[in-house]
């Protein structure tokens, strides 16, 4: 979710409940965009991170130090020189601006007392940090702007501050039924569309939770709808703003399986199919969501270069793969070549010299073949031709035969690469697919290196019922689960005909309820191919009927007796067990 206008409202009602009348002990920029403010307040020391960074701006309270350069740089010694050991009077948030005002008491040289604003605004690569005198004259601030790089407000010292108003959108906390109708008419879009794009601070997600919650379908034009529906989606829209008025909010991440989806300062009601996690404040969920995002962003980008070489060598095998087939298909008349040569040996004894045909009766289809004939050669060498052709067609058939399958099972086996790289969640998961991709030869091993022990846990849930559920991360955890933790009279799990993990559930002897059944399958969708489709075929079977035959690559098992279930991959309320 952006960082838009009602989450800043909720950090803003957070900061101003902690830290007001607290004073600034010490000043820190640990980055050249950064700031770590310490405050001493009633309740205790807090720690204030602020972030202009324009690819991801932040503010949040935290409890994390981060390491300062030996020497300050000029803003951090600007600040420490006016606002050190200032008073935090007031913090506040202009309109549904995304931004917060700072209004900060403190001695200047002469001991009087002074007043300064530290304003910081959260606006994506727009963000920065402006120091302000009391009459709205800019003292500094973290990144200077000047003519040169924006004609809309230059930000440097000495000018006047002022927000910028290039989307002339309105204030949503004080519009009423006429301004929103109008605002809205006006607009020949998507009616989410029109909400985001008419007021202040509200992002595309809040936009359709308010459609949603009004019964709305979000995608309909707002210049097609009457006065009484817009009437209608004013008066929830009312609503939702009533609840930041009220600094009603409620802290919440959601997730898709394990991984954070979007995070909010009030309950999305259209997000009912994802997992959602409470929170006491909107600081620790701004921590949490944009750690686990840090995390799998890092994970991507560490795992590119296997990506690589699992994409390379996929296309390699789907090109091979193609020409194989081809060339099958270049064998199917076969048959048809021994047919003419066991003809040619039957009725060659009536062709003339030098013919250039035959016409026989073909025995096996009782119908009339014309068999088309070398003039140089006699009867009996044309029949040699044929049978050589046939045999040598035969060959290839079987030949490619194989080569399709061993082509076949390495397409399947690098689709499965592919997919346990999507569901890597830490690098001790990457280090354990680098090490099967060196083991089945696609990854040369350096020659300095010691093959690497891992000690990596398969994902772990427990059912409503009680039960536990292991579900393989890679090929490898996936051949350990299935062979050596599981027992004869587990349960066996896996997508059909689809790259994914083992799912096995432990049934100590029991007989396993339907529902432990159908959570299992959903954990087999979830963390497969299909992962997000409403219907995926789920293969299941005890464990002792699963095999492992001679020489398969990691992960790949056959089973000839099984059950099967349709189901979805939602696997929001099940419960996930941490190691």
């Amino acid at each position: 979710m952006a960082f838009d206008g009602i989450t800043v409202a909720a950090i803003t009602h957070e900061l101003k409940e902690h830290l007001t009348g607290g004073r600034i002990a010490k000043i820190a920029q640990p980055e050249p965009d950064e700031l770590l403010l310490t405050i001493k307040t009633l309740n205790g020391q807090k720690k204030l991170y602020i972030s202009a960074n324009a690819s991801l701006p932040l503010i949040y309270l935290t409890e994390e130090s981060k390491t300062s350069p030996m020497t300050a740089p000029n803003f951090c010694m600007l600040l420490r020189k006016h606002i050190g050991n200032g008073r935090i009077v007031n913090i506040s948030q202009p309109k549904l601006e995304r931004i917060i005002h700072f209004d900060i008491e403190h001695l200047d040289e002469l001991g009087d007392l002074r007043q300064k604003c530290l304003i910081i605004e959260i606006m994506g690569k727009h963000s920065n940090i402006i120091f302000c005198d009391d009459k709205g004259i800019i003292i500094d601030s973290i990144k200077h702007v000047s003519a040169q790089m924006s004609s809309v407000r230059e930000v440097l010292p000495g000018r006047e501050y002022f927000i910028p108003d290039t989307m002339e959108k309105l204030d949503p906390l004080t519009a009423d039924s006429s301004t929103f109708i109008t605002a809205l008419k006006e607009k020949p879009m998507a009616v989410s569309k029109a909400v985001y794009t008419s007021f202040t601070g509200i992002s595309p997600v809040v936009a359709e939770d308010i459609c949603f919650l009004a019964g709305l379908e979000s995608g309909i034009p707002a210049s097609v709808m009457n006065e009484d529906i817009l009437l209608h989606l004013h008066k929830q829209f009312s609503y939702y703003m009533d609840d930041v008025r009220n600094n009603n909010f409620h802290a919440a991440i959601y997730y898709d399986g394990n991984i954070p989806k979007e995070f909010s300062a009030i309950p999305l009601s259209h997000y009912k199919k994802y997992k959602k996690q409470d929170f006491v404040s909107i600081s620790e969920v701004l921590l949490t969501y944009y750690a686990s995002k840090n995390t799998i962003t890092r994970i991507r980008q560490k795992s590119a270069d296997l990506r690589h070489v699992v994409q390379t060598a996929l296309e390699r095998n789907r090109k091979k793969y193609d020409l194989q087939t081809k060339q099958l298909k270049d064998t199917e008349n076969r048959e048809k070549f021994k047919v003419y040569g066991e003809l040619i040996n039957v009725y060659g004894y009536s062709l003339e010299a030098g013919a250039r045909e035959l016409k026989a009766l073909n025995y096996y289809t009782n119908e009339e073949v014309t068999i088309p004939l070398d003039t140089q050669l006699t009867p009996q060498e044309n029949s040699q031709k044929y049978f050589i052709k046939y045999n040598k067609q035969k060959r290839t058939c079987e030949a490619l035969s194989e080569l399709i399958q061993e082509t076949s099972d390495d397409i399947r086996y690098l689709e499965s690469i592919s997919n346990a790289l999507d569901i890597a969640l830490s690098e001790a998961d990457l280090a354990q697919i680098k090490e099967e991709l060196i083991e089945t030869g696609y990854v040369r091993r350096k020659f300095t290196k010691k093959k690497t022990k891992f000690v990596n846990k398969p994902m772990h849930y427990i059912s409503s019922d009680g039960y536990h559920m292991y579900v393989g991360k890679n090929n490898l955890q996936n051949d350990d689960l299935t062979f050596n933790f599981a027992t004869g009279g587990d349960w066996w799990f896996h997508a059909k005909g689809a790259p994914g993990s083992h799912v096995i559930v432990k049934t100590n002897g029991d007989e396993l309820p339907d529902r432990t059944f159908e959570e299992a399958g959903k954990l087999a969708a979830y963390y497969s191919k299909n992962r997000g489709s409403d219907k995926v075929e789920i293969d299941y079977v005890e464990k002792k009927h699963v095999k492992k035959p001679n020489g398969a690559k990691p992960g790949f098992v056959v089973y000839y007796t099984n059950y099967s279930l349709v189901i979805d991959s939602d696997i929001s309320n099940i419960k996930t067990v941490q190691d």
